[in-house]
């Protein structure tokens, strides 16, 4: 995996994890709540390389988050 698909899972990863916290929810309680799988959670606050995108933005709504796309030059 190269370093900036790494940044954004581990981003990605650090967000919800710290949202679910926040929110003082179990992996669980998140996946029941959310709508999405235990595993799924569970894979994504892993870092999972590969996740479905419409599951991604399943469990970041339940958060009022959503996931942008940005031109490549925004994050260099």
């Amino acid at each position: 995996m190269d370093f900036k698909r790494w940044m954004l899972m581990n981003n990605l990863s650090t967000t919800v994890k710290m949202l679910r916290k926040q929110y003082n929810l179990t992996q669980e309680e998140l996946s029941l709540k959310s709508g999405v799988g235990l595993r799924f959670v569970r894979d994504l606050e892993q870092g999972k390389e590969t996740l479905r995108l419409d599951k991604v933005n399943q469990l970041l709504d339940f958060f009022n988050y959503e996931m942008v796309a940005t031109s490549k030059t925004d994050n260099q």
